[in-house]
């Protein structure tokens, strides 16, 4: 008998098993390929990528968040990394190309101190502390913003914008973005979704404009209602102006002239007194958010009433916040002081499409915007390009604490971090060299996308004993406080707290087992 012990399998067959170096290298090699795929978009120079579906449609964009949404990424180490953008776009609305680039770097750093075998639980610990110091020396170095002062709010929303589409009319644009934030803040609150941005291409860029009230991508059920209604008494209706259908399965007989007469006129009734109800309550115009019977249309054309059907839910919401109407789930519980106002209602024509225009309500909580372009591709960049600037001046409303841009921050925090390491006893000191040497592949980058010298740059920034950064639009060093260059801190500290916590993450799997594909 042979003393050759058999092989004794743990893990199946079917799984695959990469350890220790071979999987950190994978990961770290992974992180740096999303981190390739969106670094040529950052800053105002930035380009842009062209993703084209199976179908043949097409996204041109350089917004990183949907770079990596649109792009079909499978790997499970490339997923992680997607998540940690999305997470970035939902908290604060803006800087997901800047977390992705910032983790790509903390982990092609971390790889060079696991070579001096230093181990990845003490760079994660340097990791962590460099990240809490990084943290608090933002906090005590950020300036704080009046929400008052509309000039520096405009220089917020612009910094968000340069680079995208938006770039060429973002005066214009800053404009309708600060005006509409400060209609819908409450108490200093500020809820995005009371903004609806509303998308029609055909036109210029510079018919993009700001209603102060909603905008419905409906028309009037009846052609005889008025298309204009001055003074608007407004009813909103979660119900159907129709003969309720009952809850279970009926059966009605009917076996004479007369009872099948008497049945519809007693229909007819009952559609009657919904449409009095409307008519007595003073509503001159009706938004219902389900159907609307065909006599009912004909009763309130009578009447002079401008009514909407099947209006979506969201919108009726907004509808609610703008004019003051409160949403009635029955229309026979509806009474004046259910109604809302609006200075006028009126049907109007934009690109191919009859709208409703619901405007000049009085202090409306919601509002719109209505982006135009020439094509498809402009104007969902255009609303790309919205919803970053206004997710900072979100967070300025909910923070009022701001930062220069321009990679201002991150050499500061860099040379800041390098003299922290020397008080660190210990490798952690190592890492948390590492972490400032990461730092500054944020202007490293900024230099690159604008075909400028990246080394003469950063040499002149670490020389410097201000908080310069680079002026990607003149090629040199400047102070971006006074360019009006300006980001909120809370994106920062997001961007920071994110990159650090996924490479962290990423250094502590030592093991990947995958199942083998069947195919």
């Amino acid at each position: 008998m042979s003393d050759e012990q058999q092989p004794v399998y743990v893990i199946p067959e079917e799984y695959l098993k990469k350890e220790r170096k071979t999987a950190q290298k994978e990961n770290i090699m992974i992180a740096q390929l999303v981190g390739d795929l969106v670094r040529s978009t950052l800053g105002p120079k930035g380009m842009d990528k062209m993703l084209v579906d199976a179908m043949g449609d097409l996204v041109i964009t350089n917004d990183g968040a949907t770079i990596l949404k649109e792009t079909e990424i499978n790997h499970p180490i490339a997923k992680i990394i997607v998540e940690t953008a999305k997470t970035q776009e939902e908290i604060v609305g803006d800087g997901t190309t800047t977390v992705v680039i910032l983790t790509a770097e903390l982990l092609k750093k971390a790889e060079k101190l696991i070579e001096q075998n230093i181990h990845p639980s003490v760079i994660s610990n340097g990791y962590k502390m460099a990240c809490v110091k990084s943290i608090e020396l933002l906090n005590k170095t950020a300036s704080k913003i009046d929400l008052n002062d509309v000039s520096l709010l405009k220089k917020l929303v612009t910094t968000a914008m340069t680079g995208k589409k938006a770039g060429v009319k973002r005066d214009l644009y800053a404009e309708l973005l600060v005006n509409a934030i400060n209609q819908i803040a409450d108490k200093g609150e500020v809820e995005l979704d009371n903004i609806k941005i509303e998308k029609k291409h055909g036109g210029k860029e510079a018919d993009t404009q700001l209603i102060r009230g909603i905008l419905i991508d409906k028309e009037k059920v009846h052609s005889k209602m008025p298309d204009e209604i001055i003074n608007a008494k407004i009813a909103l209706i979660n119900a159907a102006l129709e003969v309720e259908s009952t809850e279970v399965s009926a059966e009605i007989k009917i076996d004479s002239p007369d009872k099948l007469k008497a049945f519809l006129d007693q229909e007819e009734l009952m559609i009657r007194k919904l449409v009095d109800k409307v008519i007595t309550s003073g509503a001159n115009a009706l938004f219902c958010q389900k159907g609307i019977d065909d006599l009912a249309q004909h009763l309130l054309a009578k009447a002079g009433i401008f009514a909407v059907r099947r209006v979506r839910s969201s919108d009726m919401d907004k509808l609610s916040k703008a004019t003051g109407a409160k949403v009635c789930n029955s229309i026979k519980d509806l009474s004046s002081s259910d109604l809302g106002s609006a200075g006028v209602i009126k049907t109007i024509r934009v690109g191919d499409e009859k709208m409703t225009l619901v405007e000049k309500c009085v202090n409306p909580k919601a509002v719109t915007l209505l982006i135009r372009g020439s094509s498809e591709q402009v104007i969902d960049e255009l609303k790309r390009a919205f919803e970053d600037a206004l997710g900072d001046l979100k967070m300025i409303f909910n923070n009022n604490l701001a930062v220069p841009g321009g990679g201002a921050v991150e050499v500061w925090l860099s040379k800041q971090l390098k003299d922290y390491a020397l008080s660190i006893s210990g490798r952690e000191q190592l890492a948390v060299q590492s972490f400032a040497e990461a730092l500054e592949s944020v202007p490293k980058t900024l230099a690159e996308n604008a075909g400028l010298d990246r080394i003469d740059l950063l040499t002149e920034l670490r020389s410097s004993n201000k908080m310069l950064g680079i002026d990607v639009l003149n090629g040199r060093t400047a102070d971006m406080w006074q360019k009006g260059v300006i980001e909120p801190l809370t994106v920062k500290t997001q961007a920071l707290t994110s990159a650090t916590e996924t490479a962290v993450m990423l250094l502590r799997v030592d093991n990947i087992i995958q199942k083998r594909s069947n195919k």
